[in-house]
């Protein structure tokens, strides 16, 4: 099991393992978006937050004491646990209900999409393992555009809005690029302690403001199907994809991690054509030939033998 890395010599390319575990993140989070879109059908979207991070806190609870005392939560993290929450779930998750409420999904994606590049910013001026590059920068910059032709007509229409809606949305971006700053801090801690120890912190963060948003009642209506999507929220969307999550980020680096955000909207549009018989439009064939693009570019190998 992985733990997650401090300052190493600069890393190489991108392992076929390290691609796998990408891949199967943008996979897994791509789907959240089917069982997000039936479980807010009847549960309200911040008491749906709760309950993702909830549910999953406590598979991962129970998941630590069948692994043995290495696998305990230390009390010296606590700290570094509840900024990881807020940087991670509670103040992006926030910012991006606030300013979907305001802009189309189309440029909550692009916004969402920018995320690797804040991710470059702060690893280059604090780290010493991830600097900047300019196959990078390019790559993330493919990758930008790249969403935002898969949006194609959608993101036009989108435009529209407040200034504030659409800074509470890039505010999302930087907020999850300092959550993998802050991941790099966790040195020599597995990574499903990591995972278990933020989704806790956000338990005990999201308690409190559901409660007084809406109080208790009604929290726990809504139909059987529902609640199944609840749990596949939770437990493979939440769960598993945070402990690839951090694997992710101590063998790939913080800035490779964050690559992940190009990743989920492809997979969104895969999926739908896959398991949906949703058609697939020549904008959105061009945006992910783009995305590729930027992962290739990112990568660098390919480029280095011309």
């Amino acid at each position: 099991m992985s733990t997650i890395a401090g300052a190493a010599p600069t890393r190489g390319p991108m392992t076929f393992k390290d691609w796998a575990q990408l891949l199967l993140l943008g996979a897994i989070w791509g789907g959240s978006f089917f069982f997000a879109r039936i479980a807010v059908s009847e549960i309200h979207p911040l008491a749906l937050v709760l309950f993702r991070v909830a549910i999953a806190a406590i598979a991962l609870q129970l998941y630590l004491a069948v692994r043995g005392p290495s696998f305990r939560l230390a009390f010296p993290h606590a700290g570094l646990f509840f900024l990881l929450a807020l940087s991670n779930n509670v103040v992006p998750f926030s910012l991006i209900f606030a300013g979907q409420t305001q802009l189309g999904a189309g440029v909550a994606s692009v916004l969402n999409a920018t995320t690797p590049f804040w991710t470059l910013v702060l690893a280059n001026a604090l780290t010493t393992d991830e600097k900047l590059s300019w196959n990078k920068l390019a790559g993330i910059f493919l990758g930008v555009a790249g969403t935002a032709v898969m949006i194609g007509p959608g993101l036009v229409a989108g435009l529209g809005g407040p200034v504030w809606a659409k800074f509470a949305l890039i505010g999302a971006s930087v907020s999850y690029a300092i959550a993998l700053m802050i991941a790099r801090r966790f040195k020599g801690v597995p990574s499903p302690v990591v995972a278990t120890g933020q989704l806790t912190a956000s338990t005990i963060i999201m308690i409190p403001i559901v409660l007084i948003a809406y109080g208790p009642t009604g929290l726990f209506s809504g139909s059987p199907p529902v609640w199944a999507a609840v749990l596949g929220l939770a437990l493979l969307s939440t769960a598993f994809a945070y402990i690839l999550y951090f694997n992710l980020v101590a063998s790939a680096g913080a800035t490779n991690a964050s690559l992940v955000t190009l990743i989920v909207p492809v997979s969104a549009v895969l999926l739908g054509f896959l398991f949906l018989g949703e058609r697939l439009a020549l904008f959105e064939i061009g945006g992910m030939t783009l995305i590729g693009l930027g992962l290739i570019t990112i990568d660098g190998r390919l480029f280095g033998k011309w």
